[in-house]
């Protein structure tokens, strides 16, 4: 075999990073990125097996999954069952609370920790670094520990059964902030001084300007919110009291509580709801993730 021809050929464009296309030449360096390779290949596959199982058990009877003699495919596959559990459950008065919880979450954490961090990165008050110390102070106390005096205000301000509080406890988070900063750090100062020298007063530049330049971070802070939002199941089981207003975290575990007193309603069918309830998950990243993958800040100083 030609010595120009190797196991990973797009291998030869690669100039950066832990090996590249020189260190490659040499062999111990090809058995230690083979075993790289291998590696990944095996954290993919353990992080796709769990939804493909799950995708399989979704659709197997309850007679298949309680039975003793272990079977991986199931016998009949029944896409009716999607709209069977989705009436039974009425899984889109919950999606729609979601929903409404994730818009909320992504928009505050947007524009709160986007403007605190537009803040302390570029107009820097003074006390801007004692705020950025206890913004750092804060990210080491578990969130746990937030609970009570966070519900304990909560309660005070009459929010229960709202989702108002579940929208403004994303828009103080102190990660998002960070990144925020981060990012806002590289701006050039020669794009915000040519807008203030324009008339621009700080929120016109930090919507008209900032912002706009920074779709990398806001799309990696949206997937961040969005996957939190969705997931999160302590603080709206907590401050959401009406079915009605139960997200869907918060109707699954309800489901699985009261799953034996419920008529018509199988393990199966619980499964099915929770395959459903992580294929929008899925869809948002596939959205998003050429922002983080391939966005960059984008200069427009002229010379």
């Amino acid at each position: 075999m030609s010595n120009n021809k190797f196991v990973f050929p797009k291998l030869k464009y690669k100039q950066a990073g832990i090996l590249n296309f020189i260190e490659y030449k040499h062999k111990r360096f090809k058995f230690v990125y083979i075993i790289m390779m291998v590696f990944l290949v095996l954290a993919l596959f353990f992080a796709i097996f769990p939804l493909f199982y799950l995708l399989i058990q979704s659709f197997k009877s309850p007679e298949e999954i309680n039975s003793n003699v272990f079977k991986f495919w199931p016998e009949v596959i029944n896409l009716g069952k999607i709209i069977d559990v989705w009436q039974v459950s009425g899984l889109g008065v919950y999606f729609f609370n979601t929903i409404t919880v994730v818009i909320g979450a992504i928009l505050s954490s947007i524009v709160f920790n986007g403007l605190l961090a537009y803040g302390v990165s570029i107009v820097k008050p003074r006390g801007s670094r004692f705020v950025y110390g206890l913004i750092l102070g804060s990210y080491m106390i578990p969130t746990v520990l937030s609970i009570i005096p966070l519900f304990a205000m909560i309660v005070n301000l009459k929010l229960i059964n709202s989702f108002i509080p579940l929208w403004f406890a994303f828009g103080a988070n102190a990660f998002y902030f960070i990144n925020f900063k981060n990012y806002f750090d590289k701006i050039p100062t020669e794009l915000v001084e040519s807008m203030r020298i324009d008339g621009c007063g700080d929120f016109q530049i930090f919507f008209k300007l900032i912002l706009p330049i920074s779709k990398p971070i806001i799309g990696t802070i949206a997937i961040l919110a969005t996957s939190a939002a969705w997931g999160d199941f302590l603080l709206p089981k907590l401050v959401l009291m009406d079915d009605s207003m139960f997200t869907l975290m918060v109707k699954l575990f309800s489901i699985n509580a009261t799953m034996g007193t419920v008529a018509g309603y199988t393990p199966d069918m619980l499964l099915m709801a929770l395959l459903l309830s992580i294929i929008p998950q899925i869809l948002i990243f596939l959205v998003f993730q050429k922002q983080i993958t391939g966005g960059s800040l984008e200069g427009g100083v002229k010379e």
